[in-house]
Order: structure tokens, then sequence, then C-alpha cells
């Protein structure tokens, strides 16, 4: 269907809501429609004539330029998300899209971009991540929203409380919601690992010891229990616990009471205790592996935390609320994941839930430090899995085999990474990106030959 006869096509222009423009193939302003007047700030008799980046001054203007990409390779892009800095100084996040322009011929003659102000998007995003903050646990969907209905109540009492879902949900961030939100939030909140010591060392470790209780036990040591008094005490991976170190917890919980090592007298337990697992517990009492008595004195109150991928619409939420935690952390300013950065991320099953990604921001952080997270910033494996289409093992939930020991950014997804590992990670791909050309891999990484190279030698993976 045509344009209505004797409307003309500037008339047309003018009256969408997204700015429109073009360049020649010299990068000057050709045209410049009513909505890119408004949103840049900018009247029209400015910008044509213009090179685009004087008009523009964008976060792309510095060498990654959208047009410039779409003239030379011949492609078309859509939903980038950048800033432009109108002339009162103020910097405007945009969403743009950008084609090659072509004469009757088919001879390129210039390029066309449009784009769309997101300032009222990003404000609404920012007020919804902080709507749907409950003591530090994000999320809007129907299964988190009835946890945060019931836990004010579960806080209120002094239950032992059982906390069960997939690693890297964030159980101990349920932990510490409860004892916050409890009457013992002036108290301490001590957090043990039971999977991380060996039975002697966690016993001593949970329980303290008395001064000649073994040969270098030279004075006293308090343990957990001790420390947590008057406050709470988490016990992660609890199905780890060793038959012998169940007895004295069931005794603890029965009787309120247990002995250090050494001691000749039981103390005192004031503590609430709360524990999680990501394994089925049922099962392992079934099977005799876990004590049926200490099952039940633990699960007076079960929490079962939905993994990500049941609660897909969180995703948008949670990534604005992890990269702000970020930013605060590293003194970054990025503002957000671009539309292409979180359809990535909403096609994803998340194996390893919220931990994952945190990780995969993390990541994102090292080659990104302002303006939006774009595709590009994220680990390859989630790029290459958009390419290769849904996976229907992933779509189902099921771990994806193991990367090659080789592929780095794939490795990414496996576990919790401390900040030093991703930028060995980071840079061992950059590396493998630029075919082992350093000084291109600094370019892209932004940092010195020398940081390089240190970052390097310290990989056990060189």
């Amino acid at each position: 269907m045509g344009l209505p006869t004797g409307v003309p096509c500037e008339e047309v222009m003018d009256s969408i809501a997204d700015g429109v423009f073009t360049v020649d193939l010299e990068w000057n302003v050709t045209f410049f429609n009513r909505a890119a007047e408004n949103i840049t700030g900018i009247p029209r008799a400015e910008a044509v004539g213009r090179k685009c980046w004087e008009v523009f001054h964008s976060s792309l203007c510095d060498g990654s330029c959208a047009l410039e990409q779409c003239m030379d390779e011949d492609v078309r892009l859509s939903g980038k998300s950048i800033f432009i800095i109108r002339p009162d100084g103020e910097k405007t996040p945009i969403s743009i899209s950008a084609a090659p322009l072509r004469n009757a011929d088919g001879a390129l003659v210039g390029g066309v971009e449009t784009f769309r102000d997101l300032t009222e998007i990003v404000r609404l995003r920012r007020e919804l991540a902080d709507r749907y903050v409950f003591e530090d646990i994000v999320g809007k969907s129907s299964a988190l929203t009835r946890l945060f209905d019931i836990m004010p109540q579960i806080a209120a009492s002094n239950a032992t409380v059982l906390i069960t879902g997939e690693s890297g949900t964030g159980k101990e961030l349920f932990a510490r919601a409860l004892h916050s939100l409890s009457e013992r939030a002036s108290g301490p909140f001590v957090a043990v690992n039971c999977g991380a010591l060996p039975e002697t060392l966690l016993e001593s470790e949970l329980f303290g010891y008395k001064a000649g209780a073994f040969t270098d036990a030279k004075k006293d040591k308090p343990g957990r229990f001790r420390q947590a008094s008057g406050g709470t005490i988490f016990l992660d991976e609890i199905a780890e616990l060793a038959p012998s170190l169940q007895v004295k917890l069931l005794r603890v919980l029965q009787e309120k009471q247990y002995e250090p090592l050494g001691a000749v007298q039981p103390e005192e337990a004031d503590v609430r205790v709360l524990a999680a697992t990501n394994r089925d517990l049922d099962a392992l009492v079934a099977a005799e592996e876990f004590r049926q008595d200490l099952f039940y004195r633990l699960n007076v109150v079960r929490l079962s935390i939905p993994p990500l991928r049941e609660r897909a619409e969180d995703i948008p939420l949670l990534a604005q609320h992890i990269v702000e935690k970020l930013n605060r952390r590293q003194g970054a300013a990025v503002e957000g994941l671009s539309e292409n950065a979180l359809t990535l991320l909403m096609r994803h099953s998340f194996p390893g839930n919220v931990r994952e990604l945190e990780n995969v921001l993390e990541y994102a952080f090292i080659l990104c430090k302002e303006g939006f997270i774009e595709a590009e910033h994220l680990p390859e494996y989630l790029r290459r899995e958009h390419a290769q289409g849904p996976n229907t093992a992933a779509a189902a939930g099921a771990q994806p085999p193991l990367p090659a020991a080789d592929d780095v950014d794939a490795l990414m997804h496996l576990g919790p990474r401390t900040m030093d590992q991703v930028k060995r990670l980071a840079a061992r791909a950059a590396v493998r990106r630029n075919d082992g050309k350093r000084m291109a891999a600094s370019r892209e990484l932004g940092v010195t030959k020398d940081t390089l190279r240190k970052l390097l030698q310290n990989d056990t993976g060189e």
C-alpha cells in the first residue's frame, strides 16, 4: 500500500514518534525528522549538512558506529541501546536501528538510522527494580511473591526452617532475610558450609573446644553455635553432614544444648537454626543416608526456592539489580542491558540459576564500563546458544554438557567465579578471539599489555 496521494514523504516521516535521520557517504546528515529534533534538542536546520558525530555525540561515535557497520557490511542492525549527549549536556538513552541506504539502481548512497527515546523506559525499570526488592531478594513472579507473603510470619516464629532449592538459587539470601525480619535481627548471623570441611574439623568448627582437648588446643576456642548466640546460625549443605554430627545436631535441636570438644558440662544453645540443601532430603531419608528424626526436626517449616528457569519474568529485574550492585562495587557507570542482550538472557535456561546470571554480568562488566551491555559483551556460549536455536534439553531444564577445557567463555557458567578468575578467563578469551595477538586483545579489554601479560601468567590455563 503506497502513500496517500499528495502527501509528501517528509510530512509522513515527521508524523512518526521515532527519530529518523540519513547520511550520505561522507557522513553528512541529509535528513532529520521532527522527532529527531525533539529527542536530540537540535533543530533540523542545524543538523542537516553537519557530520553525524557533531550532531549526536553518542557513545558509539568513538569507532563503533552502527551506521558504518551497516554500510561496510551491507547489514541491518536493530535494538542497540546507546547514549547521545544533548546540547544542554544531558545524557539521553536511546535504542537505535540502522540500515544501508540505496538509490533506485541499488547503488549505496548512504545510511538511515531510526532511534527511540528510552528515558522513560529506563526510569520505569529502575522504579520496578526498587518496588520488587524484598530484603535484597529481587523478583515479581508469583512463585516468589507467595514466599514474600509468608516470610514475615515465618521469621516471627523461632521455628527451625529448611530451605531447599537448586544450587545458585540464593538460599542464603532467604536465610538472611528471615534473620533480619526476626526478633533476633540485632544478634549475629553465622553461616556454616557443612560440605566444606571434613568431619573432625567441622565438629570443632560448630561446637568449639576446650583447652587440652587435643595436642594443639592451647586455649578454649568458641564454636559457631557460641558465636551465633542470641542470633541465627545457617547450616548450608546440611545433607553433607556426617552421621556422627547428625546425632549431635539432633541433640542441639531437641535439648537446646551442645558440648564443645573436651568439655565436661554442656552449654546452652540460644540460637535459631536455619538449614539449606540442594539435595532431595526426603529421598536421602528413604535411602537411610540421612537420619529421619533429624529430618523431622529440621523440616518444621520448609521454604522451596524455585529455579530461575521457572521465573523468567524475574530476569530483567534481577539483571538490573545486579548491574547496580556491580556499579557500586567497581565504580562503573553501566545503565543496564540493551534489548538484544536482554533477549539472549531471557532465552537462556540458566542451569546455574541466579549465581550464573551474576557471573555472566560480571563478565560483561569487564568489556563494558558504561552505557548499555550489548549482546557482544556477554559470554560466547550465550550467543552461540542463540545462533543454534533453542536447545531441547536446556529448555527442559537439563544440565548442558561440559564444554571443552579451552572454551573459556563457556566455562563462565560452570559454578561461582571470583573476580580474579573472571578477569583471567576474559583475558584468555580476548587473546583467542584476536588470533593470539596480545596487543589487539589489550585494546579490546582496555588494559595495558603488561596487565594482560600478568593476567595470563597467573592463569593456570596458559
